[in-house]
């Protein structure tokens, strides 16, 4: 893929628009982490996917997972790539945020700690405050550690319980 060392990385996943050809959100889910493995990526696990109340100006609600992903690309390239997937998926990301979206693939965490440029904030800056992150998060990467809080997925996702 990239460079020559291995990356672990924990990815959101969300959802709430059908998708022509694929289907309403959780097909949508499914068929994202298809595209990850099709892309190279070594899907590692999947969390059960949960429904969730839209953030922002959005009516519908949303599917969210989570998955582990093991690649060779580093941050700004695994960026790049989820972004690619999201468009594949038919995200566009003209307009006002936080609006319906076809796919959504948020880097959450990465096994090489903290990355921060203009493009990129790793960890999320925002994964601590949403359950529908930290609780599928937490199914597949209990004992991943925020490198800010250094508190676990599982302790973070408790505090919000």
């Amino acid at each position: 893929m990239g460079e020559a060392s291995e990356h672990h990385y924990l990815v959101a996943l969300g959802s709430n628009c059908r998708v022509s050809g694929v289907g309403a959100p959780r097909a949508v889910l499914a068929a994202a982490v298809a595209a990850l493995a099709e892309s190279g990526w070594e899907v590692e696990a999947v969390a059960r996917v949960v429904d969730s109340a839209p953030v922002g100006p959005s009516l519908r609600r949303y599917a969210n997972g989570a998955a582990i992903i093991t690649g060779d690309l580093s941050p700004p390239d695994a960026l790049e790539n989820l972004q690619d997937i999201e468009r594949a998926f038919g995200r566009n990301r003209r307009g006002q945020r936080w609006r319906s979206r076809t796919l959504d693939l948020d880097i959450v965490l990465w096994s090489g700690g903290a990355w921060h440029t203009g493009e990129l904030a790793i960890p999320h800056p925002l994964f601590r405050q949403r359950p529908f992150v930290l609780h599928p998060a937490a199914e597949i990467a209990p004992h991943w550690h925020d490198p800010v809080t250094h508190l676990t997925v599982r302790q973070l996702a408790a505090r919000l319980s």
